[in-house]
């Protein structure tokens, strides 16, 4: 019964996943993809939501401050619909305004990460704070 949240951005999509109870979200990788070529990285979405047994997604919708909708948002809500129709599986959008800016305020304080390694993990851990955002919602 576990959940995979996902940021999802034009060239990389960040993936956590839920302990089997729903309490908590790990980190699990960053995914290149290229929206200008079509490249979604579902093969590898298909392949992690096999290897554990991923029964919902949870999509990050970065909204406008306003609460709007935008290109990205808009971007992120047809990645969903390609997630329903590639695996039959529910998909929940959790506000994630301000998750990648938290995620990298934390990266600077709590681990006085440079630059270039924030980069290479920035999208994993706003993927586990969207998740843990929802998990929490639900506790």
């Amino acid at each position: 019964m576990r959940k995979m949240g996902l940021d999802v951005g034009s060239r990389t999509v960040g993936v956590a996943v839920s302990d089997p109870l729903g309490w908590t979200a790990q980190g699990l990788e960053i995914i290149k993809i290229n929206e200008d070529f079509e490249e979604f990285g579902l093969d590898r979405i298909g392949e992690l939501v096999k290897d554990y047994s991923v029964t919902e997604f949870i999509v990050g919708l970065p909204k406008n401050m306003n609460n709007t909708i935008g290109p990205r948002a808009e971007a992120s809500m047809v990645y969903g619909e390609m997630l329903k129709e590639r695996f039959n599986l529910p998909v929940v959008y959790e506000d994630e305004r301000l998750t990648t800016v938290q995620a990298e305020r934390m990266l600077i304080e709590q681990a006085n990460a440079s630059r270039a390694k924030r980069k290479k993990v920035i999208d994993k851990l706003a993927a586990v704070m969207i998740l843990q955002n929802y998990l929490d919602k639900k506790l």
